[in-house]
């Protein structure tokens, strides 16, 4: 239980200092965010969804 809170919030802190990388012109958010997403699609579908469907976008999906 407590290594998946510790996850969860490793995650959404990720996702938060993503975002304020992405307002600051000299920092890359996205280095942040996007680990943080992929630890949060674990736990919550709508992110694994979004996940999936931007793999699928870059072509990185098994599927065609």
């Amino acid at each position: 239980m407590i290594k998946k809170t510790l996850r969860i919030s490793l995650g959404v802190s990720l996702v938060i200092i993503g975002l304020i990388g992405g307002l600051i012109p000299i920092f890359q958010g996205w280095m942040f965010g996007i680990p943080g997403l992929i630890i949060l699609a674990d736990y919550f579908p709508p992110i694994h969804k979004l996940l999936v469907w931007a793999k699928k976008k870059a072509g990185f999906s098994k599927k065609k």
